[in-house]
């Protein structure tokens, strides 16, 4: 059944809006029921963060692929899954819809609905690490959504909860939730003088995962990135 654009655009905004709720909202609560264990609240960030990625992929990518991610968005039109026309359609959406999961977050927190972060992520180890954290979720999607659709939900919200511990960033590898975690003052936050090099990281990291699948199984040029969906 063909999906009308208008509603994989709200899929996108839904998706995104929730995603970021969940990352920021974990990171309120945990680090108000963590007594300053920095390790602690950063493990119940995680579980809450990959737990709800899983549950938004499998509700919303049979409707718009559950992209929820500026760079999966521009690496589905580049293998042509997805046609450029909509591509600006889906990335206002997943941007917007990060924004307001971050005011809803903090107004279900009783905080400010937006307050820029003063969380220093900075220097050259961040930076590549967006890079490789970004790599490698493209990497998972390629590879998962061509040889087991079905297990694309669980391997990518593994795959960003491992993430989550193995890089220097905690593994934002999305233009949209970065953008989100800005405007929040909070433990999942991050300075907005900090944000451009994270975005041109995760847009490198995706565009070399994608190049790299082109010849490592070029037969999923052209296949919908994460769940099918009928857009045509």
């Amino acid at each position: 059944m063909k999906v009308s654009l208008a509603r994989r655009v709200v899929a996108e905004f839904l998706g995104s809006a929730f995603l970021v709720v969940a990352v920021v909202g974990s990171g309120i609560m945990a680090e108000r029921l963590s007594a300053g264990n920095i390790g602690l609240a950063l493990l119940e960030n995680t579980i809450a963060t990959g737990a709800a990625l899983m549950a938004l992929i499998i509700t919303f990518g049979p409707i718009s692929g559950a992209h929820l991610n500026p760079v999966v968005t521009l690496m589905d039109g580049f293998e042509r899954g997805l046609p450029w026309r909509e591509t600006p359609f889906y990335i206002a959406a997943q941007v917007l819809g990060g924004i307001a999961g971050t005011m809803t977050a903090h107004s279900m927190f009783g905080l400010a609905p937006v307050s820029p972060s003063t969380h220093v992520r900075t220097g050259s180890n961040q930076v590549f690490s967006e890079f490789v954290a970004t790599f490698g979720l493209i990497c998972v999607i390629w590879g998962s959504s061509r040889l087991k659709p079905t297990a694309v939900p669980f391997a990518v919200g593994a795959y960003i909860t491992s993430a989550y511990w193995f890089t220097a960033s905690t593994s934002f590898a999305n233009p949209a939730v970065t953008i989100a975690r800005c405007l929040s003052d909070t433990f999942a936050g991050i300075r907005p003088v900090d944000v451009l090099w994270f975005v041109a990281a995760q847009l490198v990291g995706g565009f070399t995962a994608t190049l790299l699948f082109r010849w490592l199984a070029p037969s999923i040029q052209g296949t919908e990135v994460l769940i099918p969906h009928d857009s045509r």
